[in-house]
């Protein structure tokens, strides 16, 4: 799509900065539904050309984000969310920092990049939802985590008659925190059980050994139920599961790496899948064991089965049909 105008925002969360790239005009306005009302009748006032031909770029914030980005889908105005990171490392060395400038370097950013953009989508509703439990149980897991350990070592170091009121609070959060994340569950899976696409695709995805429930949840949120990437290589990539190589002239000659620019969280889960894997699926298994004997390294060969599961996933999503192990076939 040819865009004749680019609008860049820096948003926080109170309010927004909106500058047009062709004539510098700016203005600021409330992060709210009344701002986004103003901010289409100053668009109308200060660009001349049609909506279909804005292009609106904004730093990719969160929560922030969002409810800016459904006011101007459900508007019909293009629209792009950038990574923070993506931006900051374009610009070079900045010396400070100043929201009206920052809308404008997010414009520049989009016009220099303009061949490129796709404007972005919003996610299914639903998986919006996903997404936000999500996020909400991995903080109570990790809360829980914290005062299990707590608990752990205040048993092994304090007397229990004389701190009964700490040990009874901690034990009493673990029950609490407990009962949370089962809510968050229970809630999960009515979501699946309601939404047809995210409940075949999620029964496609656990039919693979080694693959489990968050990580089956987490993939169909993340991809947007798999709308998101043409390929698994490029969710790999994503993932930071993905080898890159690492080489310049013929002074550096390193070992191709995978990328620390990744979602840690669905890196994390699928190392847990590709152990899971190696321990319960005689193929990953064996596998695992053979280039083990050749002396490859071990990480190595867990990253080589996390891209096997990644691409098994996106195979049974994309046939429509469940995983069937031929290992147990072969002669």
């Amino acid at each position: 799509m040819k865009f004749k105008e680019f609008v860049g925002i820096d948003i926080s969360k109170l309010k927004f900065d909106v500058r047009v790239l062709s004539t510098q005009k700016s203005s600021l306005l409330e992060n709210n539904t009344n701002g986004f009302k103003k901010l289409i009748s100053w668009l109308l006032k200060n660009v001349s050309c049609n909506k279909e031909e804005i292009l609106i770029a904004m730093e990719h914030t969160g929560i922030y984000s969002l409810p800016i980005s459904v006011f101007l889908s459900e508007k019909g105005y293009n629209f792009v969310l950038l990574p923070g990171l993506e931006i900051k490392r374009s610009l070079g060395i900045q010396r400070g920092k100043n929201d009206k400038i920052d809308a404008k370097r997010i414009a520049e950013y989009a016009y220099q990049k303009r061949d490129k953009i796709i404007p972005s989508r919003l996610p299914f509703e639903n998986i919006l939802k996903m997404r936000r439990l999500l996020a909400l149980r991995d903080r109570l897991v990790r809360q829980r985590g914290s005062f299990l350990k707590d608990s752990k070592e205040n048993l092994l170091f304090l007397k229990p008659k004389d701190n009964k009121v700490l040990l009874e609070v901690i034990e009493k959060s673990i029950k609490d925190q407990n009962k949370l994340i089962i809510k968050i569950e229970k809630e999960l899976d009515s979501i699946i059980k309601s939404d047809e696409l995210i409940k075949k695709q999620y029964y496609l995805i656990i039919s693979i050994k080694g693959v489990g429930k968050q990580t089956a949840l987490v993939m169909i949120a993340y991809t947007n139920c798999f709308t998101n990437f043409d390929t698994w290589r490029k969710f790999a990539s994503y993932a930071g599961t993905a080898p890159f190589p690492y080489t310049s002239g013929t002074s550096v000659k390193g070992r191709n790496k995978v990328s620390h620019l990744a979602n840690k969280k669905i890196k994390a889960l699928l190392n847990l899948c590709a152990i899971s894997a190696i321990l319960y699926n005689p193929e990953m298994k064996i596998y695992y064991q053979n280039r083990k004997a050749k002396g490859a390294n071990g990480m190595s060969t867990i990253n080589i089965i996390r891209n096997k599961l990644i691409a098994r996933i996106f195979a049974v999503v994309k046939r429509g049909t469940p995983y069937v192990e031929t290992f147990k076939f072969a002669a």
